[in-house]
């Protein structure tokens, strides 16, 4: 069985000519080479360092390999706005964002260093990453007391000493950090401000003094590729004046311009994940009799597929919205705090339908079910739980001028001759 013979929805959501173009190169790849090494390992993960160099190898002769990056630094140099509906694709399995070196945390890292990132740092790091020959880690999370939901509680400090910083603090949930070779850490870097005013990104190699990996914290996840989380220690670690990355004490600024972005990516990862979690679902219930029909024929069924096509179709609209808002150089929190809850929440719930879809298939390892089920679940939480971003949308839409003979007219609540 299989998610290729199932029924797609064909709607056009006025993509560029190019940006069209990617996907379907993309959707091909995907197709023909980086589902078929799926179905190879499903329930016998991890997949073997030299099975990745060889998709990546395959994405780099279709040209589809590590799109958002410029030609300069070893990408393609596409805009970000046309490179939403390959990373699409690519989420369609969980093998297609690694293979396309648009994968999580390494994508935003890549994206952090070009942005912000010296001449000197984009050489020794951002070529190496595009290239696959290195690795790294976005340490910003805090146990405990420290920084978490709340970024503003930022323990870490790094301080100036003749023309070196010197690192001090204690971070957890640093995502690849104990397979990374090179972090990229805020730390305070200015007491006096607000943490948002004087906090500041550095880039710190894993090899550097001081630097103690702690341990990985296992979690949920899935079994294709390693996934790990690690808790590290920074104890006097000093690093060259040159490793801050972008401006001093604009740590913050830097982290919005990187998040912002990733937001909208794993979007469409998440939505190219639920979209074929779909197909699998639809193509066993075409497949599938009970009780004397198809169970595509079941109305129930049916009205719930309907319903998670219409949250699919409205989760890729708005991430598009908020794309065009970021191209325009807004920052767009609001809109992209919409398509994250939005997105994540429909990808959990359309994961889930698939997997009560296919009953006991579903379940197995032998259907990529299992995996998307274990991995959509951490998306409420990573880049911003749900929680963070709906405060920031409901600050938003308080925050706005009402009308005095409207207000005039609402009931005093709490009065009991109400």
């Amino acid at each position: 069985m299989d998610a290729l013979d199932a029924p797609n929805m064909d709607i056009d959501y006025h993509d560029s000519e190019r940006a069209t173009e990617l996907a379907a190169r993309a959707r091909e790849f995907m197709d023909e080479v980086v589902i078929p090494t799926e179905r190879e390992y499903l329930g016998n993960g991890p997949v073997d360092e030299s099975v990745i160099a060889d998709l990546r190898a395959e994405a780099r002769e279709r040209g589809v390999y590590c799109p958002q990056i410029d030609e300069a630094h070893g990408g393609m140099g596409e805009e970000f706005r046309d490179v939403l509906p390959l990373f699409e694709q690519a989420g369609r399995s969980l093998l297609g964002a690694v293979a396309m070196r648009v994968d999580a945390p390494d994508e935003g890292n890549m994206h952090t260093i070009e942005l912000v990132g010296t001449d000197e740092q984009k050489e020794e790091y951002l070529e190496p990453l595009v290239a696959g020959d290195i690795r790294s880690g976005f340490s910003m999370t805090e146990p405990r007391e420290g920084a978490g939901s709340d970024p503003k509680m930022i323990k870490t400090t790094a301080e100036k000493e003749g023309d070196e910083w010197v690192i001090d603090g204690h971070k957890w949930w640093t995502t690849q950090g104990d397979e990374s070779d090179v972090l990229i850490v805020m730390a305070r870097t200015n007491e006096e401000k607000h943490p948002y005013q004087g906090c500041s990104l550095f880039l710190v190699p894993t090899d550097a003094d001081g630097v103690d990996i702690v341990e990985p914290t296992p979690h949920l996840g899935q079994t294709l590729l390693p996934e790990s989380h690690a808790e590290i220690r920074y104890d006097n670690v000093r690093i060259p004046e040159e490793n801050l990355l972008g401006g001093l004490d604009m740590g913050f600024v830097h982290a919005q311009e990187r998040l912002g972005p990733a937001r909208l990516t794993h979007c469409m990862r998440f939505s190219g994940m639920a979209e074929r979690a779909l197909d699998i679902a639809k193509t066993y219930m075409q497949n599938r009799e009970g009780f004397g029909s198809k169970l595509s024929e079941k109305q129930n069924q049916r009205y719930e597929i309907a319903d998670m096509e219409t949250r699919l179709h409205a989760t890729r609209s708005m991430v598009r919205h908020a794309a065009e808002e970021i191209t325009r150089g807004n920052q767009a929190r609001v809109e992209v705090g919409m398509a994250k809850v939005y997105a994540a929440n429909t990808a959990q719930d359309a994961i889930d339908l698939a997997v009560q879809c296919c009953g006991g298939a579903g379940i197995s390892r032998k259907l990529p079910l299992a995996d998307f089920y274990e991995a959509v679940r951490a998306f409420r939480i990573v880049d911003g739980a749900d929680e963070v971003h709906q405060r920031v949308i409901a600050r938003e839409a308080f925050d706005m001028e009402y009308d005095e003979a409207e207000l005039a007219n609402l009931p005093t609540f709490g009065n009991p001759s109400v």
